[in-house]
């Protein structure tokens, strides 16, 4: 049976070095909740270790919770990679580290990149640098990351850096990705004169949430699970499945 949650599936973590220190499991599990959202895919840049404990500070809530990561590729293009297994996301993860350059992380110049529990305790810091591009290409990424079962989205496409459209110029012909992310400030009324090429894409609008306030639940989804599978199949509207987003409204004078 099809049903419609709302969902945000690109937020962040403490192990994200740009996001807050309230990114913490049970605050963003408290926060989604209070925004209505029935699922959410935790994105940190190029790692996956909080996953499974925002998953686990989820359980027994209703609120479903989907294992992933914010790569940057070697364009600097920003992609959703998505995943319903966690040791499919870790065996990504594991790809990508073979693949980030061998440098420390800074925390006094990019932030702090903290391991923690489902409670938000300390577990351990990631001193690797994360805030980096991998050395993977795009199209290459979108297609090992369904090899492994995921999900990959191009994110924030319209924004003025880490985007298809402003590193690349443009989407790609032939591009693998089921969905196109954008900014929760897109206009289609205005954005989609200027970048009319989007227009035959399905669209997603998330949060990008690197602080609980920028947790959203514009995003609709209609499906029978919350799973990779399903999302491929509303984003095509297959079999009644479909993606909808409840767009900003522009100020009126």
């Amino acid at each position: 049976m099809l049903r419609t949650v709302a969902a945000d599936l690109h937020v962040h973590t403490v192990l994200s070095p740009c996001a807050e220190v309230e990114m913490i499991p049970p605050l963003i599990v408290r926060q989604a909740l209070r925004r209505g959202l029935g699922l959410i895919a935790v994105t940190d840049h190029n790692a996956s270790g909080n996953a499974a404990a925002v998953s686990r500070a989820a359980a027994g809530t209703g609120l479903e919770v989907l294992a992933g990561m914010e790569l940057q590729t070697q364009e600097e293009v920003h992609l959703l990679c998505l995943f319903d297994v966690i040791d499919r996301c870790l065996a990504w993860e594991d790809k990508v580290r073979a693949r980030l350059p061998v440098r420390r992380n800074q925390p006094d110049h990019f932030g702090e990149q903290w391991l923690v529990d489902e409670a938000g305790n300390w577990e351990g810091t990631d001193s690797r640098l994360l805030a980096g591009s991998a050395a993977i290409g795009l199209e290459e990424a979108i297609r090992e990351v369904e090899e492994l079962g995921g999900l990959a989205i191009p994110a924030h496409v319209d924004r003025p850096s880490f985007s298809l459209l402003a590193n690349l110029g443009l989407v790609p012909a032939g591009l693998r990705a089921p969905a196109l992310e954008v900014s929760p400030g897109f206009l289609p009324d205005t954005d989609l004169a200027e970048w009319p090429g989007l227009g035959c894409w399905t669209l997603v609008c998330n949060g990008d949430a690197h602080r609980l306030a920028e947790i959203g639940g514009r995003t609709a989804l209609t499906l029978e699970e919350c799973s990779v599978r399903e999302i491929r199949k509303a984003a095509a509207h297959e079999g009644g499945r479909r993606i909808e987003v409840r767009w900003e409204r522009r100020p009126t004078s």
